[in-house]
């Protein structure tokens, strides 16, 4: 078995060898290709984690409101449907069934309808997360701010929630990383991110090992990344003395 790099330094019209591998003019090589796939992976799971994280973070706190009943019930059915839907079912809803109820969405790019698919599937998760990370505050905090005047608002914004985003920063990682590699659906509806390049490149070229040994290592960069980044905001925003305490209650 013999392998052949230089497949990447090929114009993707006519398949000659480009001096320099990146083409110049109208040219387009693999490795062009390959670099702007990457991009829209990145962009597409950038933007549907924003998207994620406002949505995720604004129902995960409203299913821990107290005496808002029905709030919480709308909460929980959020996450229940956009959570027991298999994403690629929910991506094909908005790309093949939602048009045909509101027609204005066939001039929406199919990059923002991943967006949009990614995101709320993405953000059920998400706001169990938040959920998850509000509920297991002691009720002390909440009585605090009660006791100082804070109003639900301000309990939330200055009290609960800084400590419960600390908390929920691993599984955040973990949300972070599968958001990127989840991206990959976004082939089934022709958006030319890093799995629909691996198909067609390997079509045209015959070289799949490369090409997909290529993006596999570019998929295990960016996750890396991910985790390096979010380790350091874990660090930089843990909490002075939280573990030392912990660790001291074990004894």
């Amino acid at each position: 078995m013999s392998w052949d790099w230089q497949v990447f330094c090929q114009d993707t019209l006519d398949q000659t060898a480009v001096a320099g591998c990146f083409g110049k003019g109208g040219d387009i090589t693999y490795l062009d290709w390959l670099l702007s796939a990457w991009g829209w992976t990145v962009s597409v799971s950038l933007l549907a984690l924003v998207l994620a994280l406002v949505l995720g973070g604004l129902i995960g706190t409203l299913r821990t409101l107290q005496g808002r009943p029905w709030v919480v019930r709308l909460g929980n059915a959020w996450v229940e449907l956009f959570r027991n839907i298999p994403l690629l079912v929910q991506l094909f809803l908005w790309y093949h069934v939602l048009p045909s109820f509101f027609p204005s969405l066939q001039q929406v790019p199919g990059f923002v309808l991943v967006i949009f698919a990614l995101g709320l599937f993405t953000s059920a998760r998400i706001a169990e997360q938040v959920r998850s990370g509000l509920e297991s505050l002691p009720r002390g905090q909440r009585y605090a701010g009660m006791a100082v005047g804070f109003t639900t608002f301000q309990i939330y914004r200055y009290v609960l929630l800084p400590m419960a985003l600390r908390i929920i920063i691993p599984p955040l990682t973990s949300e972070t990383m599968n958001i990127f590699k989840n991206s990959s659906v976004a082939f089934a509806v022709s958006v030319a991110e890093l799995t629909m390049f691996a198909m067609q490149a390997q079509e045209e070229t015959s070289r799949g090992i490369e090409v997909y040994l290529a993006v596999t290592a570019l998929y295990v960069v960016s996750a890396f990344a991910i985790n390096r980044l979010m380790a350091f905001i874990e660090k930089r925003s843990r909490v002075p003395g939280l573990i030392a305490a912990s660790g001291a209650g074990g004894h």
